[in-house]
C-alpha cells in the first residue's frame, strides 16, 4: 500500500509522532514488534507512575498510552502489532520500499523511528535443547492465563513480571515454585512479602537456585534440573515453565539499513531529527545528538519538529505554516473540534 508515513515504534513518543503528523494533515501507519500499543510504558511499567509529563503532575505508564491514543483519534493512524520491519529500500522516485516480519508491505514517502531502545525480546533461559519447548511448555510471555490453569507451575525471575504471576496463579495452578538465582528481589516489597507469606502457609514454595538442565519423556518436558546456591542439583517436576528475566533491546534490522549508528543509537541533526538518509527521520530513545536526554518531553519536542521536517516531501508544493491548536480554526476542522467564538 502506498501512504505518506510510516512511525515505527507504538511507544508514547510514536503516538505522539501520530499526532503532530495529524495537525500537518498527513496520515501515518504505525508497526510495532509488541502485541499491544505504548511500548515500554506497558510492556515494562505499565503500573508504575511517571511523574515528569508537562501538567500531569503524575500518570500511569498505561494511562499515559490511553490518553495518547484518545489525542490521536481524529487522525484514524492504522497500527500494524506483532510484526517488526526487516526490510527498509529506497527507490528510484525518493520514495522508501519498506516490508513486516508479517509480510506487510508499503510504499512511503517518510519513515519515523520511534522504537525506543530497539525491539524488546525476551531474555531466554540458556539451557541447551530446552528451546523445544517454547510455545507449548515453555512461555516468556503470558497471553491466555487460562491455559495454566491447573498445572504444576514452575515460575523463573525475581522481578515485578515473576512476582506478578505468582501472585495471580496460586489458588489457580495445582502448585506454583517460585525459582530465582538469589534471595533478594527486584519487585515491589509488597508482592515480595505477599509471596512469603504465602509461602509460611504452604500455598508455594520459593527456591533459591537457577535451572541447569531438564529431562523429558515422549517429547514431553516432566523435570527440571536446579542448582541451587549450595551447589547441590535436585530435580523439579513440571508441567509449564514460565521465565521471566526481563526485556532486552535490539536494534534488530535497523542496524542495516545504512544509518549512521553511534553506539546502538540512530544519529540525527537537531534541526528536524532527520538521520543521515534523506526522509527517514529518528526520534526518542532510539537517536542520539549533543546533549540528548533520554526523556519522554524530549521524544515529543523532537516529534514536533520531525513532522516539520517530514512536511516539504509530502507536500513539496505546499508552504507549511505554523499554526496554534488554541486559534486556528483550520487545525479545529482536523481536530474534529468546533472553534470557540470569544465575545
Amino acid at each position: 500500500m502506498e501512504t505518506d508515513a510510516v512511525i515505527v515504534g507504538a511507544g508514547p513518543v510514536g503516538l505522539f509522532q501520530v499526532f503532530e503528523l495529524g495537525l500537518l494533515e498527513i496520515k501515518a501507519h504505525v508497526i510495532d514488534s509488541l502485541p499491544v500499543v505504548g511500548g515500554q510504558c506497558m510492556e515494562l511499567y505499565p503500573d508504575k507512575p511517571i511523574y515528569d509529563i508537562p501538567a500531569v503532575p503524575v500518570c500511569t505508564g498505561k494511562e499515559l498510552t490511553d490518553n495518547l491514543l484518545k489525542q490521536i483519534e481524529p487522525f484514524g493512524a492504522t497500527f500494524h502489532l506483532n510484526q517488526e520491519v526487516t526490510v527498509v529500500e529506497k527507490r528510484e522516485d525518493g520514495r522508501f520500499n519498506l516490508e513486516t516480519s508479517a509480510g506487510t508491505r508499503f510504499i512511503t514517502k517518510t519513515i519515523f523511528i520511534a522504537a525506543g531502545v530497539g525491539s524488546f525480546q525476551p531474555r531466554t533461559l540458556k539451557v541447551d535443547g530446552i528451546e523445544a519447548f517454547e510455545g507449548k511448555q515453555l512461555f516468556y510471555r503470558v497471553k491466555d492465563p487460562s491455559q495454566f490453569h491447573g498445572k504444576n507451575l514452575v515460575i523463573c525471575g525475581g522481578g515485578d513480571s515473576a512476582l506478578d504471576w505468582v501472585l495471580n496463579f496460586v489458588g489457580k495452578a495445582e502448585s506454583v515454585v517460585l525459582l530465582h538465582r538469589r534471595e533478594e528481589f527486584r519487585a515491589a516489597p509488597a508482592s515480595v512479602a505477599k509471596m512469603k507469606e504465602l509461602c509460611d502457609q504452604y500455598e508455594m514454595q520459593f527456591l533459591v537456585g537457577q535451572v541447569t538442565g531438564f529431562e523429558s519423556q515422549d517429547e514431553q518436558l516432566t523435570e527440571i534440573k536446579v542448582t541451587g546456591a549450595d551447589g547441590v542439583t535436585r530435580r523439579l517436576p513440571v508441567d509449564t515453565l514460565l521465565v521471566f528475566f526481563g526485556l532486552s533491546p535490539k536494534l534488530g534490522p535497523i542496524a542495516e539499513w545504512g544509518l549512521d549508528i553511534e553506539r546502538k543509537q540512530l544519529k540525527v541533526d537537531t534541526e528536524k531529527f532527520e538521520t543521515n538518509v534523506p526522509g527517514i527521520f529518528a526520534v526518542g530513545d532510539i537517536n542520539t545528538y549533543p546533549g540528548k536526554k533520554k526523556l519522554i518531553l524530549s521524544g515529543f519536542h523532537e516529534a514536533a519538529l520531525a513532522a516539520f521536517g517530514a512536511a516539504p516531501y509530502i507536500f513539496p508544493d505546499k508552504k507549511i505554516h505554523m499554526q496554534y491548536t488554541t486559534t486556528s480554526p483550520k487545525l479545529h476542522k482536523v481536530l474534529g473540534v468546533e472553534t470557540p467564538v470569544f465575545d
